[in-house]
């Protein structure tokens, strides 16, 4: 692959928004050799990293950015938020970016949904993703909508390869 992309996933909670997220990032290193970045927005400040008492988590409560590395890992820990362009920058090195929420960032997009459509995402999505669930004949999905199967990782994964933003 000669060029670097990425592509954003929306949809409300318990979409299956991960689960596709973890099946493309699967395959795309797996059986298509690619190096793949994930950045997961967390609006509600509610993921948590680290364990009180521990001295990663005493460093980052000084108000320090803190990486912490070991041989198998590097953990960044910033104090700030990051705009799109930052983080790529610390990513450097990837193939396909895959970035879930941040509906707003200018990506090409997938919105994911089972049960019901939610038609604010309408605007936000170059891609819809759905399962058996939903009766498309009951929405008017906007023109030049790509309707994917969320059940179908490869599927997702031509799409990204296609669309992908370059970055």
């Amino acid at each position: 692959m000669n060029k670097r992309v990425a592509v954003g996933f929306t949809g409300p909670s318990n979409s299956g928004k991960t689960t596709l997220i973890l099946k493309v990032a699967r395959k795309l290193i797996h059986e298509h050799g690619l190096k793949v970045a994930i950045i997961k927005h967390d609006p509600k400040d509610k993921a948590r990293f680290d364990i009180a008492g521990k001295d990663s988590y005493k460093f980052s409560d000084t108000g320090a950015d803190v990486i912490v590395t070991s041989p198998n890992r590097t953990t960044y820990f910033s104090q700030k938020h990051s705009e799109l362009e930052d983080m790529i920058r610390i990513f450097d090195d990837f193939d396909v970016l895959l970035v879930e929420g941040l509906k707003k960032l200018p990506l090409p997009r997938i919105s994911i949904f089972r049960e019901q459509i939610d038609t604010d995402y309408f605007a936000f999505m170059d891609a819809l993703a759905i399962d058996n669930t939903i009766d498309l004949a009951g929405y008017e999905v906007p023109e030049g909508v790509d309707i994917l199967d969320l059940n179908d990782a490869n599927q997702a994964i031509s799409w990204i390869l296609k669309n992908g933003k370059s970055v």
